[in-house]
């Protein structure tokens, strides 16, 4: 059997298991297991070079584990094999879950928005407005449509289970620690670069569904502001064309568009509805286009 191989009827349970029941306990979580990784070769040390080492080791040793888990799937039983990477496939993508906390967003409470928004970005959001607050909550679902939808099953389906893993594991470390603070800069530097490498094409496809909704807002909002970020301007410049709102983080980017209302926020999660059912059906089409191909 070719383990780079998807196989289209894990692809559709695994799907069904994370529409129905969301994500897994945190005990047996895969992608929680990744991100305990992140303190393994954690080491204080002043040296840039070392530390440099410690996060390529990080990385090297995260990418190899979750690639051999997948590999030795392929060796269980049927039954255990299918419940196995059923599983692990289910892990390296997040539909419902990424839903709901953007969802949990919308409150007049700006307080609990605070609470919620806090739960999906990385930035201070203690002194932000609400506006801000809205922004920071779309910019977080338009990104993660790439990064927790589109992108590791791209990857499955071109490349079967391992790569899934394999990019599950490498966003998560650049989640973790791909960060340019005193702490991470040189730690996460092999996770960070490696992440921009795997997104770049998902980023890109990501951004041309979004834009399916509207052509001309999407285009000319990419073509003005992708430059912005590497990878996730895409998706975030086509989202904010199509939304026709403003995405800023202050000091950072600003997006043009009128200012960002909590209504806003079911707008975008129409509009990631969309995104994840043509997702779905593009993923689909090339798993049978592969096994057309191959038989």
């Amino acid at each position: 059997m070719n383990i780079f191989f998807p196989d289209l009827p894990i692809f559709i349970a695994a799907v069904g298991i994370d529409l129905l029941f969301g994500e897994y306990p945190d005990i047996i979580h895969p992608v929680v297991w990744m991100g305990r990784m992140a303190t393994w070769f954690n080491i204080k040390t002043d040296s840039n070079f070392i530390r440099f080492i410690l996060g390529g080791l990080l990385f090297v040793s995260n990418a190899a584990l979750w690639f051999f888990a997948a590999f030795f799937s392929f060796k269980l039983p049927f039954v255990l094999r299918f419940a196995a990477q059923v599983f692990l496939l289910k892990s390296t993508f997040s539909i419902t879950a990424l839903y709901k906390h953007v969802r949990c967003c919308k409150t007049e409470d700006i307080e609990q928005m605070r609470r919620s928004v806090s739960m999906i970005v990385s930035r201070d959001v203690s002194e932000l407005d609400r506006p801000h607050l809205i922004s920071a909550s779309l910019e977080s679902l338009s990104e993660n449509i790439s990064d927790s939808v589109v992108a590791p099953l791209f990857y499955y389906a071109i490349f079967g289970l391992p790569a899934a893993m394999i990019y599950r594991s490498i966003n998560t470390l650049d989640a973790m620690i791909g960060y340019r603070t005193k702490s991470f800069e040189w730690y996460g530097k092999a996770s960070a670069r490696a992440d921009d490498l795997v997104n770049f094409i998902p980023a890109r496809i990501t951004a041309l569904i979004i834009a399916l909704f509207s052509p001309k807002a999407a285009f000319r909002s990419i073509f003005r502001y992708a430059h912005t970020k590497l990878n996730a301007a895409y998706p975030m410049a086509a989202a904010s064309g199509v939304l026709g709102v403003s995405f800023e983080k202050k000091g950072v980017y600003k997006f043009d568009g009128r200012e960002p209302e909590i209504g806003d926020i079911d707008r975008g999660l129409k509009l990631f509805e969309f995104v994840t059912v043509v997702s779905l059906l593009l993923m689909t089409a090339i798993m049978l286009w592969g096994a057309t191909t191959n038989s």
